[in-house]
């Protein structure tokens, strides 16, 4: 058997966390009272939301499109010349990733290793191949299986030289069904942010897809805030680096830099909201 546990582990120094998921519930009941009296806004909100969420992810993953091609694009259609294709098309598909999102919160969908197939599924649609790295270290594409766990193993060459591995595809659907039943035992009894990280740090870890793992990650972890009444989430690509950092410690062990990372990501989404909020009549 895998030991899992030390994947789950909670934060080892949990009043700063605490803290934080404190500052989150005040921000939060802030704009449920504001919501209810100024619904005209909440849609374009949510909207601009959308398309923060959708850029920040894509150029996470080194989508060259700015937020100002993606909201061009999502809202007219139109691509931009001398951007790749595949660019505006993992701005479509995350966009309708996350509007299906809304669908699953509408009929209470629990979180199941073929929910998240299906995520991944929206994410790589119309992909016919991704890229990778061979045994060389020569970049190559490899045909696209979207919704589909991967059959050969996957890598990643850190900023300080050494190489990552991932879960080996033999115990992905072992490691995918733990994470789902974690997530589902923990929902109810713990802060959301704090389930929703460690779902999305361990789903990196695992990384069960050949493409579409970070986006995919990062869906999930804001489906169960989305479940539980909370905005989302949302990484900067700014904060890349640290994002990456963050997740490098929670592999040696120390998921608290990860967990202070994702709350501080919603406390500025928190923020962002009740800005627009307290603006005048029109955004």
């Amino acid at each position: 058997m895998i030991n899992h546990n030390n994947h789950y582990a909670v934060a080892q120094n949990p009043s700063r966390i605490q803290a934080s998921l404190t500052l989150i519930d005040a921000l939060k009941a802030q704009i449920d009272r504001q919501k209810t009296s100024q619904k005209h806004r909440w849609s374009a909100i949510q909207q601009k939301l959308r398309i923060d969420w959708t850029y920040d992810s894509n150029a996470i993953e080194g989508s060259s499109l700015t937020r100002g091609e993606t909201l061009f694009f999502l809202q007219e259609g139109l691509t931009v010349e001398g951007k790749p294709f595949k660019d505006f098309l993992d701005a479509r598909n995350h966009a309708e990733a996350i509007d299906w999102l809304y669908e699953v919160i509408k009929h209470n969908r629990a979180i199941t290793p073929g929910l998240v197939k299906e995520i991944n599924a929206l994410l790589l649609s119309g992909v016919r191949y991704t890229p990778a790295i061979d045994e060389t270290g020569q970049k190559i594409r490899k045909p696209a299986n979207p919704g589909q766990y991967k059959t050969l193993p996957n890598h990643v060459l850190q900023a300080d030289g050494t190489i990552h591995f991932y879960t080996d595809p033999l115990h992905v659907t072992d490691e995918m069904d733990t994470l789902c039943q974690w997530i589902n035992d923990r929902i109810e009894q713990s802060h959301p942010l704090v389930v929703g990280a460690i779902a999305h740090y361990n789903m990196v870890r695992i990384h069960p897809f050949d493409d579409g793992n970070g986006r995919g990650a990062r869906i999930l972890m804001n489906l169960i805030l989305i479940k539980k009444g909370y905005p989302v989430a949302i990484v900067k690509n700014e904060n890349r680096r640290q994002y990456l950092t963050a997740l490098n410690q929670a592999d040696k062990g120390d998921i608290d830099p990860f967990l202070t990372l994702m709350a501080d990501a919603l406390i500025e989404t928190e923020k962002s909201i009740l800005e627009e909020l307290s603006r005048g009549p029109s955004l």
